[in-house]
């Protein structure tokens, strides 16, 4: 057998062990560059993508950093092709998706571990400031999630008036403000603060309820109304 034909069929024996592995033990029973390889070996069917699913992890610091990744910096990594990227970004769609659904279940403040692991997901590795906000009815069950502003790396502006436009369209009564810092620190800057209270205060005067602002960072969440701040 030639060193073409060995290469060939070592890699195809490592990717049928790796998917018997996944398919017996699940997620768990793999590392994070193993689970990327998965979706690899989907874009990439003809090469060994141990070595780009590993150099992935390392650029973007975790499996949720690549899948966070902006398409246009996924496009940048050599070796990866639209179809890869398309891939990737697929799988973190179809993520979000599932935990939103679960997020949406039921009352958003009866049901608030599911609508943080969301937030999470969706934000926390954003290379930029983005500033949603869930619109929520009478019973605080969740009629939108809007993304209100996509900004730069450390801001994101949105103005009152925009805010209480959009929950009066969406016959809102109650909302959540949400942004992150992509520095990873969620602590509440003084511009955050400020920010807050304009959007409160206007909300306050047509009868529309804020129940807290969360600041999504890489490892956690900071809460406006647990830190007093509202």
């Amino acid at each position: 057998m030639g060193d073409t034909a060995k290469t060939a069929s070592h890699m195809n024996g490592h990717r049928a062990r790796l998917r018997e592995r996944f398919l017996a033990g699940g997620a768990d029973a793999l590392q994070d560059y193993e689970l990327l390889e998965l979706i690899l070996f989907l874009a990439i069917p003809r090469r060994d993508v141990k070595p780009l699913a590993k150099q992935l992890i390392d650029r973007y610091g975790s499996y949720a950093g690549v899948l966070s990744a902006d398409v246009d910096s996924l496009r940048a990594t050599a070796g990866l092709g639209d179809t890869a990227v398309a891939a990737i970004k697929s799988v973190q769609a179809s993520a979000l998706r599932l935990s939103k659904a679960g997020a949406s279940a039921r009352p958003v403040m009866s049901n608030w571990s599911l609508v943080s692991d969301y937030l999470q997901g969706a934000m926390a590795h954003i290379p930029r400031e983005q500033f949603r906000i869930l619109f929520l009815d009478r019973k605080n069950v969740l009629l939108a999630d809007v993304v209100m502003s996509d900004g730069t790396v450390d801001e994101a502006a949105v103005y009152p008036r925009e805010v209480v436009r959009r929950a009066l369209e969406l016959d809102a009564t109650a909302l959540i403000l949400v942004h992150n810092h992509p520095s990873g620190d969620p602590t509440p800057s003084q511009a955050d603060v400020m920010m807050t209270k304009n959007i409160v205060e206007t909300c306050d005067r047509i009868g529309i309820r804020v129940h807290d602002h969360i600041i999504v960072g890489k490892t956690g969440q900071a809460s406006f109304k647990e830190l007093g701040l509202m």
